[in-house]
């Protein structure tokens, strides 16, 4: 009788193994749905390389999961430095769940199937070709919530790519299509899910602008090779009164930190206002981590404020340890505030600035403690030759400072 007993119990170890081992990602490219609404959805694709890594893919972006775990039926994808995870259940090649963000109470329904394709295919050919710049305002019909943004694209055959620069950063790798004169782009990056529809004609482009499901807005854009945004380099400034900035915040061990403190006296130094939880902000850090590793100085110090969302203290830490981790960050990340992201606060923890205007903002400080500079926003990989332009420009400052004698 025991033998048997045995005997049963392995079939069943055994039977629920192959049953777990049934319900895991299949390699492949999928599309995946966001829900927008009862009428939109925001695609995006990912690659399963294998059941525990996929490849989350918008234009000419990749970014890899490795955190990919199963419960059941359910497979948990979380993606990579942000809070964002995806759950969903398996069945036939077929993913239904949802893309849920905790700490802000957001879901989103989801669901992925086996599809190359973005958005469907369509007999219609483009009749335009939106290729270069677009002067856009963004809300233009409110005096509070409009904005203004560059629209930079390319444009092959009815496939679209490029972004929306704004004052305050850009707005991600879109890819799309344009069929006929209907224009669709998204992205998705574990933090941002984004999908902008429009009517487009050889000048105008009329369109509405989601973020997940929680906000909307218009947005025209009209043709304008020439068209700038402001100097990025003038939106941020120190207030009549000031003349340094000034700081003390704890790091992870719970050690104040200041720019007081004798690893910055007589340095260069960076001064980094972000957020874990900012798309942005990674670009820019990702940025910084490699910079600071291979150009290794002595005279140069980076310090980054984190400006977090989680409702603890202990939770914000957690986010920033795994930013370090996750990107290779040497330099102190230390937690300014949490439970907030608000802009309107973080300037009340640094009162010498006119405001707070994004995230991120780097300010740049000379071997003195001057402030020689304060950059708003920032300009990703996603902006292709404006990303190019601000590298370069970056490393002519820093040397140009760090040649200075004091």
């Amino acid at each position: 009788m025991k033998h048997v007993i045995i005997i049963v119990l392995t079939v069943l170890v055994f039977s629920c193994k192959e049953k777990i081992n049934k319900n895991t990602l299949k390699n492949g490219i999928y599309r995946a749905e966001l829900k927008v609404n009862d009428t939109l959805n925001l695609p995006f694709n990912f690659e399963v390389v294998s059941e525990h890594k996929i490849k989350i893919r918008n234009a000419e972006e990749v970014i890899e999961v490795n955190d990919i775990t199963y419960k059941g039926d359910s497979v948990y994808i979380q993606t990579p430095v942000f809070e964002g995870f995806i759950v969903a259940k398996i069945k036939d090649s077929v993913l239904i769940g949802s893309f849920k963000k905790p700490e802000l109470n957001r879901i989103m329904a989801f669901k992925a199937e086996k599809n190359d394709s973005r958005f469907d295919a369509s007999d219609d050919f483009p009749k335009y070709d939106i290729s270069g710049n677009w002067e856009t305002i963004f809300s233009p019909n409110s005096k509070e919530n409009a904005y203004i943004a560059k629209g930079v694209f390319k444009q092959y055959d009815n496939k679209v790519t490029g972004t929306f620069r704004t004052t305050t950063g850009d707005y991600r790798f879109l890819e799309g299509v344009l069929n006929g004169n209907k224009l669709k782009l998204s992205t998705f990056d574990g933090a941002h899910a984004f999908l902008f529809t429009a009517e487009v004609n050889d000048s105008v482009i009329n369109g509405m602008f989601y973020s997940g499901n929680h906000w909307k807005e218009p947005f025209v854009a009209k043709r304008n090779e020439n068209f700038e945004l402001p100097d990025a380099d003038s939106l941020t400034y120190l207030k009549e009164g000031y003349d340094k900035v000034q700081f003390s915040f704890p790091d992870e061990n719970g050690n104040m930190v200041s720019l007081n403190d004798k690893q910055f006296k007589n340095k260069v130094v960076l001064v980094q206002i972000m957020g874990t939880w900012c798309p942005n902000c990674l670009d820019e850090s990702q940025f910084y981590a490699n910079y600071y590793k291979t150009n290794s100085n002595e005279d140069l110090e980076i310090v980054a404020l984190a400006f977090e969302y989680v409702n603890t203290k202990a939770k914000a830490f957690n986010n920033i340890k795994r930013l370090k981790e996750n990107i290779g960050i040497n330099y102190p990340v230390l937690l300014a505030q949490y439970g907030s992201s608000s802009k309107v606060k973080a300037q009340e923890k640094l009162p010498m600035l006119n405001h707070v205007l994004s995230y991120p903002t780097t300010i740049y400080i000379d071997k003195k403690g001057k402030v020689r500079k304060i950059h708003t926003g920032f300009n990703g990989p996603a902006t292709g030759e404006k990303y190019i332009e601000f590298k370069l420009n970056f490393d002519n400052f820093i040397n140009e400072l760090l040649e200075e004698q004091l």
